[in-house]
């Protein structure tokens, strides 16, 4: 790292705010530093567990009342809050943990944030520096233990060093496709004093965020759309990260094609567009799914064009022209072959296409859709009848804040995610949030809190299976500590329905290790001093959201739904879009 005064090149940013801080140029501990650091970035929320070699940090913790610190009751549970928080502000969520087994507890934390491109900043204390590499008390190598699992990260073993690594560690999260970023802090730089600069700037050789395209790009991608019959969007997480939606929007009009969202970029385009055709993938539509597999041309913007959007890749639609628009040039050609790769900022990418493309509009293109849409509709519907299925819960969630521009809709893995995504009608930017490439089951309830925290006004509403629910419902302590009113939504079902749903579909009902005895959840909200209401009907269900929301504090609803419902449409493991089913009969 390097401290100039020349302008910022495109792989610079400027790490001063409009006024310098207090302690720039004061001799502090190292511990000081950190907290200043965080300052300084506007990091000032951080998710957080004690232990013996982070003590030094928490002592210096009240001289800074600034840095508000929330204690978790598990460092996965901060690491996923510090997400969720990321993800519902667009802005650097913060996560702490002390050495050894607190570290290792937020691996699946760091790696889900990477998965799914969200810029966290975590921070680990490790052992003093003369037991580095001795098997010390609560060691672990963490810095080698995450290393796959993050954008970068690193061991500081000079208090000196601390301020220009934070600053280039929150720029590298922050920049080009963000993601996780982990410091490995030893105790006793906690304790070294050291003079505190942070940089003007920073500067990290050989790295460089991608803005607009080349003209030669734009014009290649510009003839393939104009020539185009049958053009589709694809859109992902990307449009999202990069705030990107009226852009969408703008393209999408211009050049008159249907767009199409991954699980992540729903909320990219309202779903009340005219040209806004649903998720595609593994549970997407089938009218989607077809319009992706018979599509002349394919336009992915911000996405990893991954197996679960896409079903085999071979096979996804061998005769369509592929354009690929993303930040990260690795994911170009990666799993599809692609005519036109476009590495840049689909911010600035997409207004390049808008003027360039000719105005357009395909009716029978998209009357095709229509049609199909129309005909299959009945794969998409509610179920009606006595029973209480998820289906109708998430419907009648999202009927009750259709006209809520702050709800928030956060969600574990399984059945009851994809029945989000198909009824929650997510039409807005950052209104849901999931963990999509890694699937963590139990991200629901920490992820709820972070998000909550990072809009307290925000109605947060947490959609939770009953498995994912228990791996983490300890953090519904911290909602208490906290005041968060979060509403924890459990699809109660006595199963791990979505694993249920494949043993019954392709290995012929033998259902192993995946029906489960559950506690009374009504008890476990009075054990924690909340809110519980449980609703057996469908009668029932309205009263209970409209109480729930009336709570001011947290509120734990156990909803006794059917156990054996399947989640259609499917694209069976290994098929392609092409091969979707949108019933049992169909599966092969």
């Amino acid at each position: 790292m390097t401290t100039t005064q020349r302008p910022p090149a495109r792989d610079e940013q400027q790490a001063r705010p409009s006024a310098p801080p207090p302690a720039q140029g004061r001799r502090l501990s190292g511990a000081d530093i950190v907290l200043e650091c965080l300052t300084y970035a506007g990091a000032t929320t951080v998710f957080g567990y004690p232990g013996g070699v982070v003590l030094p940090l928490y002592d210096r913790l009240p001289a800074h009342p600034q840095v508000r610190h929330i204690l978790v009751r598990h460092e996965q549970g901060g690491g996923h809050a510090a997400d969720a928080y990321a993800r519902a502000t667009g802005e650097l969520g913060v996560a702490l943990a002390t050495s050894g087994p607190g570290a290792t507890n937020l691996v699946t934390a760091v790696q889900n944030a990477m998965m799914d491109s969200v810029p966290v900043l975590f921070l680990t204390g490790n052992v003093a520096r003369n037991l580095i590499g001795r098997d010390g008390f609560q060691e672990a190598d963490a810095t080698g233990i995450l290393m796959p699992a993050v954008k970068h990260n690193y061991l500081v073993m000079r208090a000196q060093d601390l301020a220009p690594t934070f600053a280039e560690a929150i720029y590298l999260a922050t920049t080009g496709r963000p993601g996780p970023v982990h410091i490995d802090i030893p105790k006793d730089v906690f304790l070294e004093e050291a003079e505190f600069h942070w940089p003007e700037r920073v500067h990290v050789r050989g790295y460089q965020v991608p803005g607009a395209a080349s003209e030669e790009e734009i014009r290649a991608a510009a003839e393939r759309i104009d020539a185009a019959e049958r053009p589709i969007i694809l859109a992902g997480h990307g449009i999202v990260i990069s705030r990107s939606s009226e852009e969408l929007q703008a393209f999408a009009e211009r050049a008159g094609i249907p767009v199409l969202t991954t699980l992540l970029g729903l909320g990219g385009l309202d779903q009340r567009h005219a040209l806004s055709y649903g998720m595609m993938g593994m549970h997407g539509s089938y009218h989607a799914n077809m319009a992706a597999s018979n599509a002349d041309l394919i336009i992915g913007l911000g996405m990893r064009m991954d197996d679960r959007a896409l079903g085999r890749f071979a096979d996804l639609n061998p005769a369509a022209t592929v354009i690929h628009v993303d930040i990260d040039p690795a994911e170009h050609n990666k799993n599809i072959d692609t005519a036109v790769p476009i590495t840049g900022d689909v911010k600035e990418v997409l207004p390049q296409l808008t003027a360039a493309v000719k105005r357009a509009s395909h009716p029978e293109w998209v009357r095709w859709i229509d049609d199909l849409a129309r005909a299959h509709a009945d794969s998409l519907a509610v179920p009606e009848g006595p029973e209480l299925t998820v289906q109708y819960v998430v419907q009648q969630i999202a009927r009750a804040h259709a006209h809520d521009d702050d709800a928030v809709i956060v969600t574990g893995v399984g059945q009851h995610q994809m029945w989000v995504a198909q009824h929650m009608s997510i039409s807005r930017p950052r209104q849901l949030i999931t963990s999509g490439g890694l699937g963590t089951m139990g991200f629901e309830v920490p992820a709820a809190l972070g998000a909550q925290v990072a809009r307290p006004d925000a109605s947060v509403w947490s959609i939770c299976g009953d498995g994912g629910f228990q791996m983490t419902f300890q953090e519904i302590a911290t909602m208490v500590d906290e005041q968060t009113p979060v509403k924890l939504a459990i699809m109660n079902n006595g199963y791990l329905g979505m694993v249920r749903q494949w043993q019954e579909l392709f290995y012929k009902d033998n259902y192993v290790a995946v029906s489960m005895s559950q506690p009374d959840f009504m008890k476990i909200a009075e054990a924690y001093g909340i809110k519980g209401i449980r609703v057996e009907e469908p009668g029932q269900v309205d009263a209970a959201i409209r109480d729930a929301d009336a709570h001011p504090g947290p509120v734990l609803l156990d909803f006794r739904v059917t156990a054996d419902d399947n989640v259609w449409p499917m694209v069976p493991a290994g098929a392609a879009l092409s091969e979707t089913v949108e019933s049992a009969d169909e599966v092969v």
